[in-house]
């Protein structure tokens, strides 16, 4: 037997990802690694971090392993190591390891491959086009396993591959990355109660990191210490789907949405400074619309003050509930996702010649 390090001469890394004690780890959704494998053996081995061992096991890391695009494996990370063999027959395949759960609760690792001594493992191709996705529970694919509106959180029914932003990747034949973290804004997370904000929920402030997580990578490295390096993933589009949560706060007040319209822009200041020759589009409006207003104004304030013209805004249309259901929490059902995923793609295709 052989292992095979998981860097990027051997597979293509998907995300933010990071080397750290000879595994690769990630946060974010969709985070993992893609790989082309010829051999007759395979054994992939994910690690977990403390979350496994927490009583309930409500925070615990999702992972899937698809074989040329099929799903194969899809679990839960409830032990330090998971041992998953693949394949134990001569076989030919396109291997896909990918983190379905969002970054906040738990993160997850990947050992090194272990095959048999004769196999190759080389990175999947990368694709011409890159988009990178800035969101929230919307974008992390929130209760998409369970379409009960009456229904919690939990990692186990959140995948992030059944959400609009991987569904616009693939009908794009982009690679992607994710960044995203639910309930999340610009300004404020949700908030139940409206009366004041909550600004430790705002996803600007981990842009430039490799996340946010109450857990550590390997119980020793938190992703938010760790700076990400823009020159490892540029995008030539971005996607911002971030006020939802922000409407929670922000209501009808004009004073909180103008807090919103200000702090939009300079967010959009720190994407373009890092995104230079991206084009960004900015959208809102699956789970409600009403602070569209607010954000299409930070985008023309925008544009106007610094002649900044790759940039668009773009209202979502809102879920259609009594045709196409609801997921945990009131969250978009697959079908809602299917129904974006077209809509957002057909624009980014439009705009950018694709």
């Amino acid at each position: 037997m052989k292992t095979y390090e998981l860097n990027d001469k051997n597979v293509k890394l998907i995300g933010r990802t990071y080397p750290f004690e000879g595994n690769l780890w990630s946060a974010f959704s969709g985070t993992g690694i893609e790989f082309d494998f010829e051999g007759e053996y395979l054994a992939i081995i994910l690690l977990a971090d403390e979350s496994c061992k927490e009583e309930k096991g409500e925070n615990l890391a999702r992972y899937a392993v698809l074989i040329d695009g099929e799903e194969k494996f899809k679990g839960m990370l409830d032990k330090e190591k998971t041992e998953l063999v693949v394949f134990d027959s001569a076989s030919k395949a396109r291997v896909q390891v990918i983190k379905l759960s969002e970054c906040a609760m738990s993160t997850m690792g990947i050992a090194p491959l272990v095959t048999d001594d004769n196999a190759k493992v080389t990175p999947a191709p990368e694709r011409s086009r890159k988009i990178e996705f800035i969101g929230d529970s919307i974008t992390c694919g929130y209760g998409v396993d369970d379409e009960d509106a009456t229904h919690n959180f939990k990692t186990s029914t959140e995948d992030c591959t059944g959400a609009y932003a991987y569904k616009a990747a693939r009908l794009l034949d982009a690679d992607y990355s994710l960044v995203s973290i639910s309930g999340y804004g610009i300004i404020s997370g949700y908030t139940a109660t409206a009366e004041s904000k909550i600004p430790e929920q705002t996803v600007p402030q981990y842009y430039k990191s490799l996340g946010f997580s109450y857990n550590k990578f390997a119980g020793k490295l938190a992703p938010q210490d760790i700076p990400w390096d823009f020159s490892r993933y540029i995008p030539q589009a971005v996607v911002i789907n971030l006020g939802t949560n922000d409407d929670s706060y922000c209501l009808d007040h004009a004073d909180r949405q103008r807090d919103y319209t200000d702090n939009y822009k300079l967010f959009l200041k720190e994407v373009r400074a890092n995104n230079p020759d991206a084009f960004i589009f900015c959208t809102v409006g699956i789970m409600g619309t009403r602070i569209y207003k607010a954000l299409e104004t930070a985008v023309n304030e925008y544009k106007a003050e610094s002649e900044d013209t790759k940039i668009l805004s773009y209202c979502f249309t809102e879920q259609d509930h009594e045709n196409d259901g609801y997921a945990a929490d009131y969250h978009p059902t697959r079908k809602t996702h299917d129904k974006a995923s077209k809509a957002i793609s057909q624009v980014i295709k439009e705009t950018m010649g694709w």
